[in-house]
C-alpha cells in the first residue's frame, strides 16, 4: 500500500498549481482536487487569523482516523537560501529576472495527503519545495502563480516520492 495519497501545490491565491496523484485509492478528478486544494486554503488562512497565538502560520497537520494531512508553506525569504551556494552573480541575476525583491514567492502551500501516521512527511514536503525551487522557479518559461507544467520538476518529484515510499516501505 502507499504511504502517500496526493500531492498539491497552492498559490497564495488559493488556486491549485499542481496536483499528483500518488496512490490506488480515491482516486479524484480535476474539480474534486480543486474543491480540496481551495478549502484547504480557506482553512488554513481562518486558522491564522484565529489563533490566539500571534505570529501563528496556519494549521500544519491534520489528522483523521483515515488519513493525515500534513502541509509546508514556503516563507518570505526563504528561497533566497537556497542560493547561498551560489556565486553572487547568479543570485542577483535571478534577482533581476524576477523583477524585484516582492516577487520572490511567498504563500505558496505544499500539502501532502498520505496514510495515517506516516513519518518525516515534513522533511518530504521541504524536499518537494526545494524541487520547485531548483525546477520550476529557475525556469524561465514558468510564469508565477500559474499552473506547473515541468517535465524536470515531474520526474524528480516522481522519483522523491518513490524513494520515500521504498525507505517506508523498508520500516
Amino acid at each position: 500500500m502507499a504511504a502517500i495519497y496526493s500531492l498539491y501545490i497552492i498559490n497564495k491565491s488559493g488556486g491549485l498549481i499542481f496536483y499528483k496523484d500518488c496512490g490506488t485509492k480515491g482516486r479524484m478528478d480535476t474539480n474534486d482536487s480543486l474543491r480540496v486544494a481551495s478549502l484547504w486554503h480557506s482553512m488554513h488562512a481562518i486558522s491564522q487569523q484565529l489563533s490566539p497565538v500571534n505570529g501563528c502560520s496556519g494549521i500544519e497537520l491534520l489528522q483523521a482516523d483515515t488519513f493525515d494531512l500534513h502541509c509546508f508553506q514556503s516563507l518570505p525569504g526563504f528561497y533566497i537560501f537556497t542560493f547561498l551556494h551560489l556565486p553572487l552573480f547568479y543570485v542577483f541575476f535571478f534577482l533581476l529576472l524576477v523583477d524585484s525583491f516582492s516577487c520572490i514567492p511567498s504563500g505558496t502551500k505544499f500539502f501532502v495527503v498520505c496514510e495515517p501516521g506516516t513519518p518525516h512527511m515534513e522533511n518530504l514536503l521541504r524536499f518537494i519545495y526545494e524541487l520547485y525551487t531548483d525546477y520550476v522557479l529557475k525556469n524561465p518559461f514558468y510564469e508565477i502563480e500559474m499552473p506547473i507544467r515541468c517535465e524536470l520538476f515531474d520526474i524528480n518529484l516522481t522519483q522523491a516520492v518513490q524513494s520515500d515510499r521504498v525507505a517506508l516501505l523498508g520500516r
